[in-house]
């Protein structure tokens, strides 16, 4: 039977080496898996804490985890990666070199029949009017353009300051999820039978009428994911 596999929020990045090579290393496991029975795979936002891609350069790390997702796209899994809020800067490199769709904003898939709203999940709480002005200035062509031209040790050690504030900053709310769930029972009403999204690092399953609202959780902590087989889409988490 071919299932589809949606994950979010691994982070890469976070923490020490040790504890970053560990995420890796259970992350390309998850994707032994998806290899077995995987006719798609999507990407939910967030794979890297940090990504920059320069036209030329891109971020130190992570051959092995590349080298395993270039293998299932070979072998003819679907890969679809939606760009999250921490990792909005993808250019062409893993869609030239790896194979995959690279998605910046929310996409609608049908699926085997059903109809599945995928989102990352940021810029839906109401209180995110800052963010959804910061999310315009980054993803200005003008401004990436310019941030390119810093070197990219120092662009680096800039990104992952930012992103550390953000996460001390966001650490401090209380995360609202009822707007998310909100948001899921609009998408519902339209005619979606799923909605699927990350972002804010809880695991949740909630029935909706006829359809159903999944957040993947992370990777950080949570190492959850979705499978869908067809009928059902069920959250795991993976051992």
């Amino acid at each position: 039977m071919h299932r589809t596999y949606f994950f979010s929020d691994a982070h890469l990045g976070i923490g020490t080496r040790e504890d970053d090579q560990q995420k890796e290393r259970m992350l390309i496991r998850f994707l032994d898996a998806v290899n077995r029975d995987g006719e798609q795979l999507f990407i939910v936002g967030d794979l890297f804490d940090y990504w920059f891609e320069y036209k030329t350069v891109v971020p130190k790390g992570y051959f092995r985890l590349f080298a395993k997702l270039a293998d299932l796209s070979e072998g003819g899994v679907k890969i679809t990666y939606l760009a999250g809020n921490h990792d909005f800067w993808l250019r062409t490199y893993f869609h030239d070199e790896l194979g995959m769709e690279i998605c910046p904003e929310p996409i609608d898939r049908e699926i085997l029949g059903k109809r599945f709203h995928i989102h990352h999940g940021d810029g839906l709480l109401r209180n995110d009017t800052g963010y959804r002005i910061l999310k315009r200035v980054l993803r200005n062509k003008v401004n990436i353009f310019l941030f390119s031209l810093v070197h990219p040790d120092l662009a680096a050690r800039i990104a992952r300051w930012s992103s550390h504030k953000s996460r001390q900053h966001t650490a401090k709310r209380t995360f609202e999820m009822d707007d998310m769930v909100e948001f899921a029972e609009r998408k519902i009403r339209e005619g979606f039978d799923f909605v699927v999204m990350g972002h804010n690092h809880v695991p949740c399953v909630r029935n909706i009428g006829a359809g159903c609202y999944v957040n993947l959780g992370d990777w950080i902590t949570e190492q959850t994911y979705a499978v869908f087989d067809g009928k059902k889409l069920r959250l795991k988490k993976w051992k």
